[in-house]
């Protein structure tokens, strides 16, 4: 048994054996985070993000609202919190990022690692680009009126209509010249407001041949077009003014969006470029603000006319979703995108605890906060959405949305329409904003800290932790400068559909709990467990890595590849099909190519775990079943769980081998 110096952590051990040399050449010791506080939240600030408040309502919503809550639990319960505790347990375990901490529990599985560090190459390179548009928003709400507003603007075009035009009981027709493009319901009411019974019932009549084909019509003296859509002033300012999009290419950078990002960079850098010294004290801010923030707007929304409405929808129980797959999928993939696995954050931020520290009591607050914020944000935006649709005297189907255009069309609309509505937005974007920053420099302290873990010897000395991370800021700052191009929301589009995807998450997945459960051995893994906190976790949590975690995360996986064809939408030509192709297939062959390199170069001890690992007791017997199918019969030597090389038996049948 490889014991460390008593009273001391493994990595402890080995890291005063690296302090040697120079003052000014020696290695320096691996971080610790100061107390417990600053662990925790880091990692809700990871793991609290914009999905919670933008893509969780809806899917509720989508889903059958409250009956979304049954699929959700069941992943949740099933899947997320085991992979969640499995991570953050690996790291504290090891002391080593989400790349090394592979290598020393099974050397031929440090493909897993590499694959989750791709996941996170994507994310630094393309989710802070949501932070450029969200400071983009956020300066621009300290005018008044508000730009999204109003249309008389340069960027608005003759189908631009906002809502407060919707609702002035002053609309005429001179008004409406102005703004030609309307859908039935709504030039139905404005002319109601502003004109005569006979013209409304004459406009009524256009209506219903404006379905089938365009209507050139004088009314007044006024010659204009009528077609079937209209434009809110909102979109025109997402689409005219922040984003400028064509779709034809890529064309030009927008030089305003790129300083935007550049700035969400520098704040990015500044949080994390000490390490986990910075990281820790900044997000005692960033980490808390939001639900400030959060509050705040609940406590605005639920008081508004309409909210009731609004959180009816969002939680009214449609039983018949249970019975669609598509529900299904969309409640793993949500709880995977949300809890930040498979991308290596976890285990990063994990290793920088105390070996002793109680990492499964950790876990489960932090999973049960997360939901319940998911859940609560639920409340404050379809309150105010709810309000939207009461002023505006539409459908709840016809405003609510997920993700962008929640984010920066629907919910900026309903802003608009309260008193003090700049107040309101700067609130909105400010949170927007915390919820982005946390996860964006965590992502980037988890890269640096797999680079500085893969080359101690170079990085981990005075000053390189600083370059390291510029350099990192720098590159994924140049990889980023396409998206804020006229094309650049395309682009978007097929890094955040393709790049860090469901499948991806849901493939390294499956390979963690069959690394954990079957190779390492699920039984080793928790005695590595109790020997930290003193205890051994709820046994469910063993029988979810060996058996139910895999089978449901490679069937959701099965099911999401049948039924979503790579034919998307978004995928209009051979070069996007080809890009989508590479982002999608990067990350899940990292794992097989590893373990064929790992075969061909040596096939001996690829699955015998680090003898810096601390092991409470042998663990017979010493072979895995990988071991045992792959290495056993070639007659090689190996290392039992007490880090002694042993001799094979040749007779693993006669071993009495307990998985569980």
């Amino acid at each position: 048994m490889n014991q460390p110096a008593a009273g001391g952590s493994p990595d402890e051990a080995a890291e005063s054996a690296t302090l040697k040399g120079t003052p000014s050449g020696r290695p320096l010791r691996r971080g610790k985070w100061a107390n417990k506080t600053e662990f925790l939240l880091s990692m809700a600030g990871e793991i609290i993000g914009l999905g919670n408040v933008w893509r969780f309502p809806y899917l509720c919503y989508k889903n059958g609202g409250g009956v979304f809550f049954v699929p959700y639990f069941v992943f949740l319960f099933f899947c997320g919190i085991p992979v969640f505790f499995l991570e953050t347990a690996l790291g504290q375990y090891t002391s080593e990022g989400g790349v090394t901490a592979w290598r020393k529990i099974c050397p031929m599985f440090e493909g897993v690692g590499i694959a989750s560090q791709v996941i996170v190459i994507y994310l630094n390179i393309y989710y802070i680009v949501i932070l450029a548009w969200a400071l983009f928003y956020l300066f621009s709400s300290f005018q008044n009126p508000l730009p999204w507003s109003t249309c008389h603007n340069s960027w608005n075009t003759i189908k631009c209509q906002n809502s407060s035009g919707l609702n002035s009981a002053d609309s005429d027709w001179s008004f409406l010249h102005n703004f030609t493009d309307y859908d039935d319901y709504v030039l139905q009411y404005v002319l109601y407001l502003g004109a005569s019974e006979k013209n409304a019932e004459c406009w009524a009549t256009l209506i219903c041949t404006m379905q089938k084909s365009s209507v050139n019509s004088t009314v007044l003296g006024a010659n204009y077009t009528l077609d079937s859509s209209i434009v809110s002033s909102e979109e025109e300012f997402w689409k005219q003014r922040v984003l400028r999009e064509r779709d034809d290419a890529l064309g030009k950078v927008h030089y305003d969006l790129a300083l935007y990002l550049l700035l969400a960079w520098v704040i990015c850098y500044f949080c994390i470029w000490k390490g986990i010294r910075s990281t820790g004290k900044v997000v005692y801010f960033t980490a808390t603000f939001p639900y400030l923030m959060l509050f705040i707007l609940f406590i605005r929304g639920v008081t508004l006319p309409g909210a009731a409405d609004g959180i009816f929808y969002y939680l009214y129980p449609d039983i018949s979703k249970l019975g669609n797959p598509g529900v299904w999928v969309d409640a793993g993939t949500q709880v995977f995108f949300s809890y930040a696995v498979c991308q290596g954050v976890l285990t990063a931020l994990g290793s920088y605890n105390e070996y002793k520290n109680n990492c499964y009591k950790d876990c489960i607050g932090l999973c049960v906060l997360n939901s319940s914020t998911s859940i609560f944000a639920g409340f404050a935006v379809f309150s105010v959405l709810g309000f939207m649709s009461h002023e505006l005297g539409v459908s709840m189907e016809e405003i609510s949305s997920s993700g962008i255009g929640l984010a920066f069309i629907v919910y900026p609309k309903a802003l608009a329409m309260l008193p003090g509505a700049q107040f309101w937005a700067v609130l909105f974007f400010l949170m927007i904003l915390f919820l982005g920053l946390d996860s964006q420099f965590v992502c980037v302290e988890s890269f640096a800290t797999a680079l500085t873990d893969l080359f101690p010897g170079v990085l981990r000395k005075p000053g390189r932790r600083e370059i390291l991370v510029l350099i990192i800021a720098v590159f994924c700052f140049l990889l980023g400068l396409p998206l804020v191009t006229e094309g650049g929301i395309h682009l978007f589009q097929l890094v955040d559909t393709y790049g860090p995807s469901g499948t991806n998450l849901l493939f390294i997945a499956c390979f963690e709990c069959i690394v954990i459960g079957w190779v390492y051995g699920a039984d080793r893994f928790y005695d590595n467990i109790e020997d930290m906190i003193g205890y051994r976790p709820f046994p469910v949590l063993k029988f979810c890595w060996l058996f139910i975690t895999p089978v449901i995360c490679w069937a959701t996986m099965m099911y999401n590849l049948t039924a979503n064809s790579w034919h998307h939408q978004i995928l209009n030509s051979g070069l996007r099909q080809a890009v989508a192709s590479l982002l999608g297939l990067t990350p899940l062959l990292c794992i097989p190519i590893y373990i064929f390199v790992t075969l061909f170069k040596n096939s001996d001890g690829m699955t015998i775990p680090s003898r810096e690992l601390r092991q409470i007791r042998p663990h017979l017997p010493p072979l895995t079943i990988c071991e045992q199918v792959i290495i056993s019969p070639q007659g090689s030597s190996h290392r039992g769980g007490d880090g002694e090389d042993k001799p094979s038996s040749g007779n693993t049948t006669e071993q009495n081998f307990n998985l569980a």
